[in-house]
């Protein structure tokens, strides 16, 4: 192992060609910051500027070029990927850079690791130069990172251990994915397009048949310690709720908005406003008020939560809300608009083999995610061992 400074293991760090870029298709690919979003490049995400090769020679990417983000949101600064000669010709365009290894020093496969790197993201945090909009990291400062490689034997052997956990964590990222949309497939299977109602079950009101309200009207003191979450449309997406910038209020503001609105486990909580039709059917106990935020409630006679829940997650609700065009910037959607909601409303048995599949769908995929979050374990360390000398 050698410790060097990272600009040193390249035959060079540059940016790219300075052209305006449109998506006409005409002439060669050109990268954006968009190519590598998913660390790897990606060649329907390229711009073009009608370039002909005999005017960009000079800036073709070659296999193992590695492009690197240093123009982005923070997050996003140091993300890369290894250009693998797909598209064949590719020109390397401006606010990615463009790091050619010395073949002498550094596998480009075993530098996208080490630029993944928990050490090399956190010297890189140092040199991260925050503005408004965006953030970037300047090449003179990229090149001062030290490091630590091994020999060249080692780099390829590390690099190929990583590329199997890594396939590994790709292959289980995609069956994730495919569970998500499986259960939105076999509710179409079941009952068909909820818009077309083709099967002609008959149509109920939300508003009918479950109990729905929304949370506070008042704006709550926020407390800067202990206290319990006051849950807003902010904080409800992707299907679920996230706490991590969420605001906290008192105990007694808590207990007066639950008077009305508390949440309880089998309820469904919908964002009315901004990210609206992101559907939470509450798993657990639940311990937060909400605001912003529209509230279900099912009782023996109501339908299925799980099948209204899967009503609301698909493309039916926003056919039903986009009718109602109110102008402005800002989406919301209205309680008025929540209990007129029409629900085409197959049997009670059809409903319950519908949630007893959806059940089957949700344990594979706890078990996945299990699995995966097993196997980042196992990646982080044997990342962590290889850029240790232990691998």
């Amino acid at each position: 192992m050698k410790a060097v400074e990272f600009g040193s293991l390249f035959q060079f760090i540059r940016n790219g060609m300075n052209v305006k870029q449109d998506k006409s298709g005409d002439g060669l690919p050109i990268t954006r910051i968009e190519t590598i979003s998913d660390a790897t490049v990606d060649e329907s995400r390229v711009g073009f500027a009608g370039l002909a090769e005999v005017d960009c020679r000079d800036w073709l990417l070659k296999p193992g070029d590695i492009l690197f983000s240093h123009i982005n949101s923070v997050e996003h600064i140091g993300k890369c990927a290894v250009y693998r000669g797909e598209p064949e010709k590719l020109v390397h365009g401006m606010n990615l850079l463009c790091l050619r290894s010395d073949a002498d020093q550094l596998f480009p496969e075993f530098a996208k690791y080490l630029i993944r790197g928990k050490e090399f993201r956190k010297r890189l945090a140092n040199f991260i130069n925050k503005a408004v909009n965006q953030a970037s990291v300047s090449i003179g400062n990229l090149k001062t990172i030290p490091v630590t490689v091994p020999a060249l034997h080692d780099q390829r052997r590390i690099a190929a251990i990583l590329d199997k956990a890594d396939a590994l964590l790709s292959t289980r990222g995609t069956c994730l994915t495919q569970l998500d949309t499986l259960t939105q497939s076999i509710f179409l299977d079941m009952f068909g397009d909820p818009a077309a109602n083709s099967k002609g079950f008959p149509i109920v009101r939300m508003g009918v048949v479950c109990d729905v309200r929304d949370g506070t009207h008042d704006s709550p003191k926020y407390v800067s310690e202990g206290g319990y979450p006051l849950v807003t449309s902010k904080n409800v997406t992707g299907g679920d709720v996230d706490l991590t910038d969420v605001n906290y209020i008192s105990e007694a503001d808590y207990l007066q908005i639950n008077k009305r609105s508390k949440v309880d486990r089998g309820d469904i909580i919908l964002p009315m406003i901004g990210t609206i039709g992101s559907p939470v059917l509450v798993d657990h106990e639940p311990s937060y008020a909400i605001k912003n935020v529209a509230l279900i409630k099912f009782t023996t006679t109501s339908p299925s939560a799980v099948f209204v829940h899967h009503l609301l997650s698909g493309s039916y609700f926003d056919f039903i809300v986009g009718q109602k065009n109110r102008g402005g910037t800002q989406k919301f959607v209205s309680l008025g608009d929540l209990r007129a909601f029409p629900i085409p409303l197959p049997s009670n048995d059809e409903q319950q083999v519908f949630a007893h599949r959806v059940e089957a769908v949700n344990k594979i995929r706890t078990t996945s995610r299990k699995a995966e979050s097993n196997l980042n374990a196992l990646f982080a360390s044997l990342e962590d061992r290889a850029f240790r000398g232990e691998l």
